[in-house]
């Protein structure tokens, strides 16, 4: 299922929702300049989880920026054009009413937040993990989970391929969000049982960790006198 728009309109420009995409292509631009030199770039700037974890028993500084640099740095970075594409369409989605309702700075702070803390989480559940973590999808999927509980009335506008048809459908974004989040759950947990941390793939648990962080951090992020709006047509 690929979402194609919302039916709430921001009422401001998302500037910032904006910006992040452009960031981020130009950052992939310059990853696809770099050939055999882009695994170095990754090791080093992408996140780790058994790096950081381990981090002072490797001899290094607990509070050394150095650490907690890829905390950032990773969410900038992406695998493929198909990894690159698929987390812009979703920022582009679901950004910018959040970005509305929490304001331009207000909302950038919540999306580096919201993506710190997915790659916390995922530390917490792949303490172990070798494999470097890059993509901007923890923290946009906090802006996935504030818009859940913002938003719920909304409804997305689709793409379900349909034997090769596109088919349309608006499925209400309760309904979408939710089943979102519990397949990063299942999946999440399916990982954990086959003890598939070391082999990479989906960061899972980064996922459910951005969502859960973006629902708790829509309360103090939300600017006061914002509230959730309706969809056009049940206004």
């Amino acid at each position: 299922m690929i979402p194609i728009r919302d039916t709430i309109r921001s009422r401001t420009t998302p500037v910032v929702t904006i910006a992040l995409i452009a960031v981020n292509a130009f950052v992939f631009l310059q990853e696809l300049k770099l050939g055999p030199d882009l695994d170095r770039v990754v090791e080093v700037f992408g996140f780790i989880p058994a790096r950081f974890v381990s981090w002072v028993d490797l001899g290094g500084s607990p509070l050394d920026p150095w650490r907690f640099l890829p905390l950032l740095s990773s969410m900038f970075l992406h695998g493929g054009w198909a990894h690159i594409a698929g987390n812009m369409l979703y920022l582009w989605v679901f950004g910018d009413n959040v970005e509305d309702s929490f304001g331009h700075l207000r909302f950038l702070l919540f999306y580096l937040l919201s993506g710190v803390i997915a790659a916390l989480t995922l530390a917490l559940f792949s303490p172990s993990s070798i494999v470097p973590t890059v993509g901007a999808s923890g923290a946009i999927a906090g802006v996935l989970g504030a818009y859940f509980v913002m938003f719920p009335r909304s409804r997305i506008v689709t793409l379900v391929p349909l034997f090769f048809i596109p088919w349309f459908v608006q499925i209400p974004a309760l309904v979408y969000l939710g089943f979102w989040f519990l397949m990063q759950l299942l999946n999440g947990s399916l990982e954990l049982s086959a003890r598939a941390g070391l082999a990479g793939g989906v960061a899972w648990w980064a996922h459910a960790g951005g969502f859960v962080a973006g629902i708790l951090l829509s309360v103090p992020f939300r600017n006061r006198g914002s509230r959730s709006r309706s969809p056009a047509w049940l206004a």
